[in-house]
């Protein structure tokens, strides 16, 4: 393809119904589900293949750091990172990278897409590309509809129109349809009209820009704003907070998909699961000879059509245990039957109204210079384990209610503590008193890995002073 293609990755979503394993401090689009590689790093890599221009990714601030390092881990170190100072779904966020791309290239092509989504024919999803932006270089707003295996009611969908004249393999789009129930969606199934809804799309920059203008103006206004008044943050870029804040909270289906009468489906069978559930991991993973997909330290006896995820501790399935989903955490467990699992949704929601960090946050807590992660807490005490990268550091920082014992278990710590530098090697430690200036370092080439004993009548992650920072953290 000789034209411009940029493509855009939306990751701003917290995959719930994924949970305990996808949580909004750490959620689905960075796990490998199904392969080494992440989802977003599959998505960012497809393009990459494609020989298409470096992507745009649009994510939230607490999340720069993880994207950026994954990104890089897979050879792409050139994305433009756009950070969302709040969420206002998709249409927003759609608006922005096509606002950064018109700056230079109005009449490039966006190809949008969601972080968290499986392909499987990658070779289709060229053939599907390659139609789509035929008709995005006409001028039209095209999506990708998939040829639906199932009664699916997990998904909204497409009622496919007539064929484009000269835009072989494009249709025009009769219809949006929402969720549907169990027999709509077998109506839907049987009709062969009907494609799933992957909610992915391909436009000229310009094109959209002057959709978003006639159908929603609040967003072009204030989404331009925003874009105008961005500010650069090391590799990121963010957008200005108040004029983006001021932007409504809508999907670009309902913004400009369902009222544009440039709307345009291209039919696809590229193996396209958005991976909205557990049941569809199972669809989407290799079984044993009964069913079974199986991760990690799990054991099955007599067990049928099960998926069983471990990364915690060991997992055993005892006879007669059959179509169910276990998922094994470091600080949750959760057990459903495959044919609830969206409702996996419906206990998130439980767990959250109910004040449970759980809902929200894993027991490990990424950083930019690495890892953190409880291992036992009581009154007044609180013992982590800490991993910091090769060559990075944390802020230099201090605190008004704990002090902290060290003891390096690996690797060599460099530690400030007030005006002294000491080296602290493997089976020493080092006593941080309430209210010292500290920072912790890793001079050497492998991990870092320490044990912090954090003594003291409050041990919030709230009670740090950061005097400097290498990440331009508050």
């Amino acid at each position: 393809m000789n034209i411009k293609i940029v493509p855009v990755i939306l990751s701003g979503g917290t995959g719930s119904r994924l949970w305990p394993v996808s949580r909004q401090s750490y959620p689905k689009q960075f796990w490998p589900l199904l392969n080494e590689h992440s989802l977003i790093q599959d998505t960012a890599i497809r393009g990459q293949k494609m020989g298409l221009q470096s992507p745009i990714v649009i994510c939230n601030a607490e999340h720069r750091f993880i994207v950026a390092e994954q990104l890089r881990d897979v050879g792409i170190s050139d994305a433009r990172i756009v950070l969302e100072p709040v969420g206002r779904n998709s249409a927003p966020a759609i608006a922005a990278a096509a606002f950064l791309v018109a700056e230079t290239d109005p009449d490039a092509i966006l190809w949008i897409m969601a972080a968290d989504a499986a392909i499987t024919d990658e070779e289709q999803l060229g053939l599907s590309l390659e139609a789509a932006v035929r008709a995005a270089k006409g001028g039209r707003i095209v999506t990708f509809g998939m040829q639906p295996t199932r009664a699916e009611t997990g998904y909204g969908y497409i009622e496919r129109g007539a064929e484009i004249p000269g835009m072989p393999g494009v249709h025009t789009v009769s219809r949006f349809i929402e969720k549907p129930s169990a027999e709509r969606a077998a109506d839907f199934l049987s009709a062969g009209t009907y494609l799933w809804n992957s909610g992915m799309f391909v436009a000229r920059a310009s094109v959209l820009l002057s959709e978003t203008k006639t159908f929603e103006p609040d967003i072009f206004l204030n989404v331009g704003e925003a874009v105008a008044k961005r500010t650069s943050d090391m590799d990121f870029e963010r957008l200005d907070p108040e004029s983006f804040s001021n932007s409504p909270e809508i999907s670009v289906d309902y913004a400009i998909a369902e009222r544009t009468a440039l709307a345009a489906v291209v039919a696809g069978n590229f193996g396209w699961s958005d991976i909205g559930s557990w049941d569809s991991l199972w669809d989407l993973s290799s079984k044993d000879t009964d069913g079974n997909a199986v991760f990690g330290d799990v054991f099955l006896d007599r067990t049928r059509n099960c998926y069983v995820r471990s990364d915690g501790g060991i997992v055993a399935t005892v006879t007669g245990v059959e179509n169910l989903i276990v998922i094994v955490t470091q600080d949750a467990v959760m057990v459903t039957h495959r044919d609830c699992a969206q409702d996996v949704k419906k206990i998130v929601t439980r767990l959250a109204a109910e004040g449970r960090k759980e809902a929200a946050e894993h027991n490990r807590n990424y950083r930019p210079w690495g890892f953190y992660e409880s291992l036992t807490h009581g009154n007044r005490f609180h013992v982590k384990r800490i991993m910091v990268k090769p060559q990075q550091k944390l802020s230099l920082q201090k605190h008004f209610h704990r002090a902290e014992h060290w003891v390096v278990v690996a690797g060599t710590a460099l530690v400030t503590r007030g005006t002294e530098q000491l080296l602290i090697r493997e089976n020493e430690s080092i006593y941080l008193p309430l209210g010292a200036l500290h920072r912790l370092e890793n001079p050497g080439k492998i991990p870092l890995v320490l044990i912090e004993v954090q003594s003291g009548p409050y041990l919030g992650e709230d009670d740090i002073v950061r005097i400097e920072d290498d990440y331009q953290r508050e």
